[in-house]
């Protein structure tokens, strides 16, 4: 089995996507996984498309590709809405040609969970914020899902847990941004105190955690100048305040 390299929540960063792409080739992978939420974000959306597709890596949609292409304009948050602006007509065919989930030997590819994209897996949002989910949840979210491998994203934070069945939930964090804020369910923040990249390798059904630095000072001053210092803390910091 080759080494596999599993990428999630890139959000339109290039710079860090390229870094990530060159320390897993680094390590021997010679396959890719994309989990989605691919583009959103007031980076480089269209950049980060033609990139992708030039590769055609196995790639789920995440929840933001969903929106771009349903939400209307009046429901269509500032990330979204700068993507869509980007896109050209071929990019958006791509991102609607993205299955929601994907099966391959051994695993299951979700973004949020096999039955929401917006689901957490491995983590509760709880009134007072959001938390590591017990193995109870996990395991209900999971199912009857008969893989010994899940992969999954959305909460830009990387872990993994094995049920007491054997059965494996990873999830990828992200590539291109490690701090955000949210209000689904409840309001909460993810912070993950540092601005490097993450993905994850597996490879025999093992899963190992990957971080690498990159020039986030530069995508940090591209969000800027799009208006977007929230965006410009988080890249430069991993947390949502300077």
């Amino acid at each position: 089995m080759s080494r596999i390299a599993v990428l999630s929540d890139i959000h339109g960063n290039l710079a860090a996507l390229k870094a990530v792409v060159a320390d897993a080739e680094g390590q021997g992978c010679t396959q890719f996984l994309n989990l989605g939420d691919i583009l959103s974000g007031p980076l480089w959306p269209a950049e980060t498309a033609d990139f992708l597709m030039a590769r055609g890596w196995p790639t789920i949609a995440g929840n933001h590709e969903r929106q771009v292409l349903t939400l209307p304009p009046e429901r269509t948050g500032p990330s979204d809405a700068f993507a869509r602006e980007c896109l050209s007509e071929a990019h958006i065919a791509w991102v609607a040609s993205l299955p929601e989930t994907l099966s391959l030997p051994g695993m299951l590819l979700v973004h949020g969970t096999p039955r929401s994209d917006v689901e957490h897996f491995l983590e509760t949002v709880d009134p007072g914020g959001i938390r590591h989910a017990t193995e109870a949840e996990i395991a209900e979210r999971l199912g009857d899902a008969a893989v010994p491998l899940t992969l999954c994203g959305h909460t830009h934070v990387v872990r993994q847990v094995r049920l007491a069945d054997g059965r494996l939930v990873a999830n990828a964090g992200s590539v291109g941004l490690q701090a955000f804020d949210d209000d689904h369910l409840h309001p909460y923040r993810v912070e993950n105190g540092d601005p490097r990249a993450r993905y994850l390798i597996v490879e025999f059904g093992a899963v190992t955690i990957h971080t690498v630095g990159y020039d986030y000072e530069a995508a940090a001053a591209k969000a800027a100048r799009e208006g977007r210092e929230d965006w410009a803390v988080a890249l430069r910091t991993g947390r949502m305040t300077a």
